[in-house]
């Protein structure tokens, strides 16, 4: 079980991304990339829909994290943003939280806790009753 010490970064998430504000969007979110570990959290609360630009900018935001052993969280993300994320298969790279408090307090947890995402584990619970 391993802590990790950090200061998190919370962003709003513009409420519609095309290509030249999602630039301006990364641009600025650079400066708090540009140190060692990064924890930041995007507020998705204003954002409906997700598109190609919106979905492009997560996956920068992220590598760019990634690449400073940072993690970037979704928070309050709509039904239907959610829904664009996980029929592209973005949902699986990024830890989402109902709530930006929840991001933001995930990072102070043990690293092997995951986000609670609302859909059900039943079929994992079967699994290991009847491994048992």
């Amino acid at each position: 079980m391993r802590f990790r010490p950090c200061t998190v970064s919370v962003t709003q998430l513009p409420e519609t991304v095309n290509m030249r504000r999602g630039r301006l969007f990364f641009k600025e979110l650079e400066s708090r990339m540009n140190v060692d570990r990064p924890c930041i959290v995007l507020d998705c609360s204003k954002v409906q829909e997700m598109d190609r630009f919106a979905i492009h900018m997560l996956l920068c935001c992220l590598e760019e994290a990634m690449k400073r052993d940072g993690d970037v969280r979704l928070a309050a993300i709509s039904p239907s943003a959610r829904e664009t994320l996980k029929l592209t298969r973005v949902d699986r790279l990024f830890e989402i939280y109902e709530s930006e408090s929840e991001a933001v307090n995930s990072f102070f947890r043990p690293h092997f806790e995951h986000a609670h995402d609302g859909s059900s584990d039943e079929g994992s619970d079967e699994l290991s009753e009847s491994a048992a």
